[in-house]
């Protein structure tokens, strides 16, 4: 008779052990359906929108959390993708991460105070300023950008570069302190509208051994790109090009981004915030991954003698 009751009151104990249980997993946060989608909004849906959104996702799928995304974009999803953005944006709580300039601005721009993770932005002031943003920039750190022309021409002890002060004066002090710390020089030129650029880059041409360019909207346009290729091209000057597709039309390297990468790193950051992390705790990154295109045609033109390692590692060579 003892032996029965102890039976019953075993099962019955093991009865209230399973309900616990069953009650705690129906109180936890980790089913899918309770976890809020990232919203992602694109300026455009193409080529390297394309390839970041591709790396927000791996992260996602790798995490196996049930994180679920959904990818709005400008370009083709028009009004009702704004409309999911400002919606976004509102909503508050939740990141809102945005790839491209006008995706961003969109997102800054609008009402709310959900966090926005920017990915692409140009440079970390564009983002470092902003209340409740954070995210990965475009441009590398000028000690990245001059110990690269290093790689490219060893021997370049005088390093070109044209600016507009009112847009660079900053960039240009820290760059030739940095310089002058690995054993070059920054020689610099103020260029304050587009019509000054043949002075300056005259002035420029027995001064420097190659001409680095940083972004700058007043020196590095469509108006202005031939003038500056055809002096590197005449003054057999190397010529540190911004994107790939400036050294396609002639300039020796441009240093570039992995930008599935970038996605990746971005969406790390939205995670992050996503968990409960404060963006003031998250100042913007730089990308972790540098690539770069090659011109060998110009190399050749130049008299260069690169390296193999250098050729080999090309994410693109223009031959």
């Amino acid at each position: 008779m003892i032996s029965l009751i102890t039976h019953i009151q075993r099962r019955a104990w093991l009865h209230i052990l399973v309900m616990g249980a069953v009650a705690i997993a129906a109180a936890s946060p980790v089913y899918s359906e309770e976890i809020s989608p990232l919203i992602v909004v694109t300026s455009r849906d193409d080529g390297r929108y394309e390839s970041v959104v591709s790396g927000v996702r791996n992260v996602l799928e790798n995490r196996r959390a049930g994180e679920t995304l959904r990818v709005h974009s400008l370009k083709s999803g028009g009004e009702a993708a704004v409309e999911v953005l400002r919606s976004a944006k509102l909503a508050g709580g939740v990141p809102l991460l945005t790839i491209g300039t006008a995706a961003t601005r969109a997102a800054l721009e609008a009402p709310g105070n959900a966090p926005v993770i920017a990915c692409m932005a140009v440079k970390p002031e564009d983002l470092s300023d902003v209340e409740n943003a954070t995210g990965v920039v475009l441009e590398f750190p000028l000690e990245t950008q001059l110990e690269w022309i290093r790689r490219f021409v060893p021997k370049s002890q005088s390093i070109g570069v044209l600016y507009n002060p009112a847009e660079n004066e900053g960039r240009i002090i820290e760059a030739r302190k940095i310089a002058k710390r690995l054993g070059m020089r920054v020689v610099a030129r103020e260029v304050h509208r587009p019509q000054d650029l043949p002075g300056a880059l005259d002035n420029l041409a027995r001064e420097v051994d190659l001409l680095w360019a940083v972004t700058d909207q007043t020196v590095l346009s469509r108006q202005t790109a031939q003038a500056i290729l055809l002096f590197s091209f005449r003054n057999r000057m190397p010529f540190s090009g911004l994107s790939a597709s400036w050294v396609k039309a002639g300039a020796l390297y441009a240093l570039e981004r992995d930008y599935e990468d970038l996605g990746a790193q971005c969406a790390e950051m939205a995670m992050k915030v996503k968990r409960g992390r404060d963006t003031s705790t998250l100042p913007p990154a730089v990308p972790r991954k540098v690539v770069y295109t090659l011109n060998l045609k110009t190399a050749e033109h130049l008299k260069l003698n690169l390296p193999e390692e250098i050729v080999d590692g090309a994410a693109e060579v223009f031959r």
